[in-house]
């Protein structure tokens, strides 16, 4: 462990509202796209393009939010990006068309990547090991009651006020964020400016991508936590429109992939010192592919139902609660002067698998076919990665 500029509990509180601000605008954003199509007289794609283009402004915007937060601080990093996701939620709740409404939610990704960048990297600033471990669990357990109010805020938001009260609610937690930032969080690193020249950039990306630990560290995170950022883009139009779940119904099932995601990383955290680290990361991965191919058999053999459905998501989202922590420690261990990059590339890997899971099935059209192909590819792609992982910590060593 390096000197701590801040307890584990801020640490944790701290990181789990910056990793929280990706997923609950997403959560919150989710109940409103049915309705999004006949409010702006659009197809379903353009407005499945929205949450792609999120994922696409989240997922590049960290290769630069990790150089920016190790050259000038966590602090200004964060503050600066989360003023940027602010503009990004006020223009997509102004916006009188859907082109609008696409910009706003791409500059709102932009913004929203700094959150899980430097939460993973005040974290490594600070702790190692088991005990990074330990923070990135009690983050995942706060993390759960975000996303799981976020989609029934969103439902009840939409019901009462509109699809512009759901950015409403964004900027909001936008403006708590950055004020949380700004009064709480101490500076973890010491600023470096020359990190961000380019040469230094591309030198700190070159290393990291060249070592294997960190990159199917990073594929791991991809298939499991992008599996969920995939689903989403899904998951209404499954649940809505074929299921025929209303807005706010469909906010409040959401609760069960959350809470099986908040109930994994509570029996983690009760789990972890009998299971110790390898076995609690290989049952979660286990888990994880279990529950993707449940989906791919009840997709093609049961006609849709809310259980069917979400039964094997809450499998993937319970399993995947253990895998996060200790695959984040190990992608992040090997090179900590560079922890913010680090952070950034393990994030970018796996933001950019959920936009091109998103992205697959806008091309395969019917979203429940999409949902039983895509999910179980990428949680299956998990467990493949951990052996490449596997093999090249046995190489390493």
């Amino acid at each position: 462990m390096t000197h701590a500029r801040m307890s584990e509990r801020r640490t944790s509180l701290i990181g789990a509202l910056l990793t929280a601000i990706g997923p609950v605008s997403m959560a919150i954003y989710t109940p409103a796209m049915p309705q999004l199509v006949t409010a702006f007289d659009t197809t379903s794609s353009a407005i499945k393009l929205s949450l792609s283009l999120y994922f696409a402004g989240f997922a590049v915007a960290q290769l630069a939010a990790g150089p920016v937060s190790d050259a000038f601080g966590r602090r200004k990093a964060t503050l600066a990006f989360l003023l940027i996701y602010l503009a990004g939620s006020l223009i997509a709740a102004l916006a009188p068309t859907v082109d609008l409404l696409l910009a706003g939610r791409l500059v709102q990704g932009i913004g929203a990547s700094v959150g899980v960048t430097v939460s993973r990297a005040i974290v490594r600033d600070q702790f190692t090991g088991s005990e990074a471990a330990r923070i990135l669990n009690m983050i995942g357990i706060m993390l759960a009651v975000g996303p799981a109010a976020g989609p029934t805020l969103g439902g009840i938001a939409l019901s009462v006020a509109g699809w512009q009260a759901v950015f409403y609610l964004m900027v909001g937690f936008g403006i708590l964020s950055a004020a949380v930032v700004a009064f709480a969080m101490s500076e973890t690193t010491i600023p470096d400016r020359s990190r961000i020249r380019p040469d230094r950039i591309l030198s700190a990306y070159r290393t990291l991508i060249a070592d294997p630990r960190v990159l199917f560290a990073a594929l791991v995170l991809g298939g499991c936590v992008g599996a969920l950022y995939a689903q989403s883009t899904m998951l209404p139009f499954v649940l809505i429109d074929r299921v025929g779940l209303t807005p706010a119904q469909f906010g409040v099932g959401m609760l069960m992939q959350s809470g099986f995601f908040f109930s994994g990383s509570v029996a983690l955290r009760l789990l972890a010192p009998s299971l110790g680290e390898t076995r609690a990361l290989r049952l979660g991965l286990a888990m994880a592919a279990g529950g993707g191919i449940l989906i791919a058999l009840s997709v093609r053999l049961i006609e849709p139902s809310f259980l069917s459905i979400m039964a094997p998501v809450a499998i993937c989202s319970f399993g995947i609660a253990f895998v996060i922590p200790y695959i984040t420690t190990a992608g992040l261990q090997p090179h900590p002067q560079i922890a913010g990059s680090a952070a950034a590339l393990i994030g970018f890997v796996q933001m950019a698998s959920g936009f091109l899971g998103g992205v697959a099935a806008s091309l395969l059209t019917d979203p429940l076919t999409a949902f039983g192909t895509i999910i179980p590819i990428m949680e299956v792609g998990a467990l493949i990665a951990y052996l490449g992982f596997l093999r090249a910590s046995r190489f390493q060593a």
